[in-house]
């Protein structure tokens, strides 16, 4: 023997079925998140409505898509995700977002599609980085999924902040709630809204997430 690994054809076929099957796997799981991505961007099925407010649910596939894919899948469903919402503003179907577009609509465009780029990637380093912790593990999923829509709110608000306070619009809102600078804007335009949408993606991207690993045995 002179240390050499010899891997005979049938071995090597083996190997060229199992990843062909994995990205076979990986594009329909990543198609179908994309699917439902867009379908509850564009559409009311991302939105629960409540008596007293209404729940955005579109940060769940996000999330999903970054814990099983990574920043790929994370980059790809948030990219989604922020194209709707640039298409809701251009629409008219999102009262704000329009009233923004109207006034600054490059502005406008980097407020819908980077926050929810940077959302889907760094929900997928923290969850890979977290998964890596023995004692972690589990929690992961659920420490993931809170993220998405805490990074939502953080990211996209930074942007209306940064790019509209000083706008006639926004200083009308601000002073409809009687508040006094940007971060108590931030907190009465969010508000309980914020906490129902990072609550509902919490339980149920962090239950999905882990249930469907777990059953496939994916790590």
């Amino acid at each position: 023997m002179d240390g050499k690994v010899i891997i005979n054809e049938e071995e090597i076929n083996e190997i060229m079925k199992a990843n062909k099957a994995f990205d076979t796997r990986t594009i329909a799981e990543l198609g179908m998140l994309l699917g439902i991505t867009l379908l509850m961007g564009l559409t009311p099925v991302g939105t629960i409505p409540t008596p007293f407010l209404n729940v955005s649910i579109v940060t769940i596939p996000v999330a999903i898509a970054a814990i099983f894919h990574g920043p790929k899948g994370g980059l790809i469903c948030g990219g989604a995700f922020g194209l709707t919402s640039l298409y809701n503003a251009m629409a008219g179907k999102s009262v704000m977002m329009a009233a923004l577009f109207a006034i600054n609509p490059l502005a406008t465009a980097f407020t819908a599609i980077v926050p929810r780029l940077l959302e889907g990637l760094l929900v997928a380093i923290i969850f890979n980085a977290l998964h890596r912790v023995k004692r972690l593990r589990s929690a992961s999923y659920y420490i993931a999924s809170l993220c998405c829509p805490v990074l939502n709110t953080i990211l996209f608000m930074s942007c209306i902040v940064m790019f509209f306070y000083n706008s006639d619009y926004i200083q009308e809102m601000v002073a409809a709630r009687g508040v006094s600078n940007p971060f108590s804007f931030v907190v009465a335009l969010v508000g309980i809204q914020g906490v129902v949408e990072a609550i509902t993606c919490l339980v149920i991207a962090g239950t999905v997430s882990q249930g469907v690993d777990r059953v496939l045995h994916r790590r």
